[in-house]
């Protein structure tokens, strides 16, 4: 999105240890005494950057709160510790994201929050889209990036039946990543596909023939 409107982008990875200051920024001791330092939330509104927000969901509620007066009509964040009332550039823009269905309630978005977005739904790639994908970021060739599309579409339809979760285009590229390098295909797919997803044996067993059957 960043490289499609030509702005700059500031990524946060969210946490439960964040702090509204890391976000917004805080007085640092300096070699002549105390000087603000801006936050990653305040650099982009300044400056006209695509804030993105990783896994928002992880960051305490108190925190995620500071973004509400730059997420509605107001577009301002106060710095209250500084006494500054910073009025977002035109271009500014906040993203955030995260995986629905693994937090708990106490880890949910408020409803206040949430109504200050757009929401979009992200599932898995088409086949062939998500074969170029693994083929061009791990470099193996598209014979071999379909094969590892097709296993991870065989896992993708065990979630629920299981599996809490199929295997990403992520884990595919590690694995492909390992086929390029010399590994052989079936233990690459084992230590990198089938192994981190499940402990289950029987689950494992499964996802071992569907290996198999493609290498």
């Amino acid at each position: 999105m960043a490289w499609k409107l030509g702005k700059p982008l500031i990524t946060v990875a969210c946490n439960e240890d964040m702090t509204a200051s890391d976000l917004v920024g805080r007085f640092l001791l300096s070699a002549s005494g105390t000087e603000w330092q801006d936050g990653p939330l305040a650099i982009a509104a300044r400056h006209g950057a695509i804030c993105y927000l990783d896994e928002v969901v992880e960051a305490r509620q108190d925190t995620t709160v500071v973004i509400h007066p730059l997420t509605d009509n107001r577009r301002v964040l106060p710095l209250e510790k500084k006494g500054e009332l910073v009025h977002a550039h035109p271009d500014f823009q906040i993203v955030i994201s995260y995986n629905p269905g693994y937090q708990s309630l106490m880890k949910d978005l408020k409803q206040s929050t949430k109504q200050r977005f757009g929401g979009l739904d992200f599932t898995y790639p088409e086949h062939g889209i998500e074969t170029e994908i693994v083929a061009h970021e791990s470099g193996v060739n598209a014979d071999i990036a379909g094969k590892l599309v097709s296993i991870a579409e065989r896992s993708r339809n065990l979630k629920g039946h299981g599996l809490d979760e199929g295997l990403s285009t992520r884990m595919l590229i590690y694995a492909g990543s390992l086929i390029a390098k010399g590994v052989n295909p079936q233990a690459a797919c084992r230590v990198a596909l089938v192994r981190p997803i499940t402990d289950d044996p029987d689950m494992r067993d499964a996802l071992d023939a569907a290996v198999s059957t493609f290498f």
